[in-house]
C-alpha cells in the first residue's frame, strides 16, 4: 500500500558526489500519506548489518546523522513531491554499499526496527 523507490546511485571516484532521491506513493490504512512520515537513509555492505546514515522530521525541521556523514552528506524532503533526498559529497571508498530509503509513523530513530516501510536500495560504488 505504501511504496518507497530509490533512485541516483552509481559508480564514482573518491571525492566526488552523488544525490540519491526516494520517491514515496500511496498511503497507510487509516489514510496518512508521505507528510506523515519520519524518513531515513541506511545503507548495508555485504556482510555488514544496516546501519543507520540520516533521518529527517515530517515537518523537514529537524534532521540527524551518523558520526561518519562528519558533515558530508545533508538530508531533505519535499512535500509537495513526496520525495526525500541525500546529497553526498566528497565520497569516501567506505561509504560504499546499498543505500535504502525507510518510513517511519514513530519518529526519527537510528534503529532499523523504527521504520515499518523501506525501498528496495541504490548500489553506491566509490573507487580509490
Amino acid at each position: 500500500q505504501v511504496q518507497l523507490a530509490e533512485s541516483g546511485g552509481g559508480s564514482v571516484q573518491a571525492g566526488g558526489s552523488l544525490r540519491l532521491s526516494c520517491a514515496v506513493s500511496g498511503r497507510t490504512r487509516s489514510g496518512r500519506t508521505f507528510s506523515s512520515f519520519d524518513m531515513a537513509w541506511f545503507r548495508q555492505a555485504p556482510g555488514n548489518e544496516r546501519e543507520f546514515v540520516a533521518a529527517i522530521g515530517g515537518r523537514g525541521g529537524s534532521t540527524y546523522y551518523a558520526d561518519f556523514v562528519k558533515g558530508r552528506f545533508t538530508i531533505s524532503r519535499d512535500n509537495a513531491k513526496n520525495t526525500v533526498n541525500l546529497q553526498m559529497r566528497t565520497l569516501e571508498p567506505e561509504d560504499t554499499a546499498v543505500y535504502y530509503c525507510a518510513a517511519s509513523l514513530i519518529g526519527p530513530a537510528v534503529a532499523a526496527g523504527t521504520y515499518g516501510y523501506w525501498g528496495q536500495g541504490t548500489q553506491v560504488t566509490v573507487s580509490t
